[in-house]
């Protein structure tokens, strides 16, 4: 099981890098089996970009800070 702090933890190491960008993503669920749910809000929510934030920014350092970690979606 993955704890959720950890998750929150690192996300909230990411979020300076985000919200520089006019942007932020909340943890909304962690998985069983290690995928973690985040809803992208600010200018990354409609961002063309934002499947490019989540698999290279988030999900890749998610998954080096954070053993079990699988796969990092966006809830909306």
């Amino acid at each position: 099981m993955i704890d959720k702090e950890s998750v929150q933890t690192v996300l909230d190491l990411i979020r300076p890098s985000l919200v520089a960008d006019g942007g932020d993503a909340k943890l909304v669920d962690v998985s069983e089996d290690g995928v973690v749910t985040v809803e992208l809000q600010g200018a990354c929510k409609g961002c063309p970009m934002s499947q490019m934030t989540l698999a290279n920014g988030i999900e890749r350092i998610l998954k080096e800070r954070v053993p079990g970690v699988t796969k990092v979606v966006n809830a909306g």
